[in-house]
């Protein structure tokens, strides 16, 4: 049904071109889809149909909610021809979840194939699927629709839960890292002062020891002098006319003293 054969406000054309737009994304997806044979690539191009999907629903709400607000201004023809025109965007919605579900199915086969898990069981086809969504009434195909899209919502939000959950993990795994680098790095600081005090003691150790030996050397060399003065003093009370202690400064008898007048006449 073309736009021009609906009496629409502007917010409400503006809703319907944007579904319209959905639409022809979502079958030139899956035309290409049909083309990808990589396993990761349809999955990848799924994932973004399915956020199309999801956009699509948001959109036929709001076109639901502006027709219920012009309801009472828009004659019962014009409300008819909307209803009708919302019910053929669901079917056409509905379709392509379904598509979605059969592709779904079919990688989750090819994924079991590949590690030889297959149960044999046959997976419907695309044009089963939606021969299937012919037979179903509107009412049906909206609700299998909304079931369908509410179900994919879950799994995205629990999707979102566990990223969420990673990332908290992962911060609170940054923030302990952190904790222990810069507690690391303290520690070294810490060893770095210890190495410094421990080359300063050492240095002191030394100085104290060459202190030391020449104090010993000393002390050594004033009792060797004390010793000889102590020998010679007993050599001296032991054997006082002792020659060679004579000739000792200090140590010998004084010599006897002759006086002699400067004067004296001879004969005197």
């Amino acid at each position: 049904m073309a736009n021009q054969e609906l009496r629409m406000n502007p917010q409400m054309e503006q809703i319907h071109g944007e579904i319209r737009d959905t639409i022809r994304a979502l079958a030139n997806g899956f035309q290409k889809l049909d083309k990808v044979k990589d396993s990761n690539r349809q999955s990848k191009q799924l994932e973004e149909l399915t956020g199309k999907m999801r956009e699509c629903k948001r959109l036929i709400k709001e076109f639901d909610r502006e027709i219920k607000d012009e309801e009472s201004r828009n004659p019962p023809e014009v409300n008819k021809q909307l209803n009708d025109e919302k019910q053929s965007m669901i079917k056409e919605l509905n379709s392509y979840v379904a598509l979605r579900k059969t592709y779904m199915s079919t990688l989750g086969n090819k994924r079991v194939e590949l590690f030889d898990m297959g149960t044999g069981a046959s997976e419907p086809t695309a044009d089963e699927n939606v021969q299937v969504a012919s037979e179903m009434s509107n009412q049906e195909l909206i609700n299998a629709g909304m079931k369908s899209m509410d179900e994919t919502d879950q799994a995205i939000e629990r999707s979102k839960q566990v990223v969420h959950q990673t990332i908290e993990v992962g911060t609170q795994t940054a923030t302990t890292l952190k904790g222990q680098t810069e507690q690391m790095g303290r520690v070294v600081n810490e060893l770095d002062t210890i190495q410094f005090s421990i080359k300063k003691a050492s240095q002191l150790v030394k100085e104290i020891g060459r202190q030391v030996a020449t104090d010993k050397c000393i002390m050594l060399f004033l009792f060797l002098i004390v010793c000889g003065v102590i020998a010679i003093i007993v050599v001296k009370i032991v054997n006082p006319n002792n020659r060679s202690i004579r000739d000792i400064p200090g140590l010998a008898p004084p010599a006897p003293t002759t006086r002699r007048l400067l004067y004296a006449k001879p004969g005197e």
